[in-house]
């Protein structure tokens, strides 16, 4: 993709307006580099992000594990989380401004907002996947309670887990992009208002590849707790 960039932004096949070149891009994100603007603004975009899957994805994370341990559970949550799973994120930005304003907050519980529904879809087919043997096999042993999620449940259930993590990460920069064009003063989303307003199609462009390298890292580092956590998959996949 980087390379078909150069190629076409280099032989000016298309106006720099619509595609501008690459180094023009770098030089767009040294300035605000060496201004300190792009540090300030991606820390409050990842601030914004790491605190809103902490709180939608351990919600999730503890809604899943509830409606997938028991009947009953699924009974009280399942229902509700489809509702909320079938809102798109996008269509309760009035109403939590409505409710909350334009401040931090709401931008942290829009986030929160769209990562609890992946969360939770992910765990609860992960724990109602577990081999019911093992589990039965575990209480032959004397497991119960607390020590049968610990020790059973929640090893079983990590890939599954792990993949939820992956995808309400992914979900967060999409639900940043929408929080962050609201009323926003410092931010990746301040800097997307402000290229706009002055027309500076690079730093457009810069804030792009900004969100595309956000999306790499914490594919990355989920990949990096795979490995350290589940470390057969490497095994299973060269197989």
């Amino acid at each position: 993709m980087l390379l078909a960039w150069w190629i076409v932004s280099a032989l000016e096949l298309v106006p720099a307006a619509v595609l501008p070149k690459i180094p023009d891009v770098l030089a767009a994100g040294w300035d605000l580099l060496a201004s300190g603007q792009l540090a300030v603004s991606l820390g409050a975009s990842l601030t914004r992000v790491l605190i809103g899957v902490v709180l939608g994805a351990g919600l999730g994370l503890a809604l899943g594990l509830v409606a997938g341990l028991s009947k009953a559970g699924e009974d009280l949550v399942d229902g509700s989380l489809q509702v909320v799973r079938a809102i798109p994120f996008l269509a309760v930005i009035p109403l939590f401004i409505a409710w909350f304003g334009i401040d931090e907050q709401f931008k942290v519980l829009v986030i929160a907002f769209a990562t609890i529904a992946p969360m939770y879809a992910y765990v609860y087919l992960a724990v109602r996947g577990i081999d019911r043997r093992l589990v039965e096999a575990a209480r032959g042993y004397g497991l119960g309670g607390a020590g049968l999620i610990r020790e059973v449940v929640l090893p079983l259930a990590l890939p599954g887990i792990l993949m939820a993590l992956r995808i309400s990460l992914s979900i967060s920069i999409g639900a940043l992009i929408a929080a962050e064009n609201v009323g926003t003063r410092v931010g990746l989303g301040y800097l997307v208002s402000l290229a706009q307003q002055v027309n500076r199609v690079d730093y457009l462009f810069l804030c792009v590849v900004v969100y595309a390298l956000l999306g790499l890292l914490f594919d990355a580092v989920v990949r990096l707790l795979e490995r350290v956590l589940l470390p057969w998959r490497a095994g299973v996949a060269l197989r």
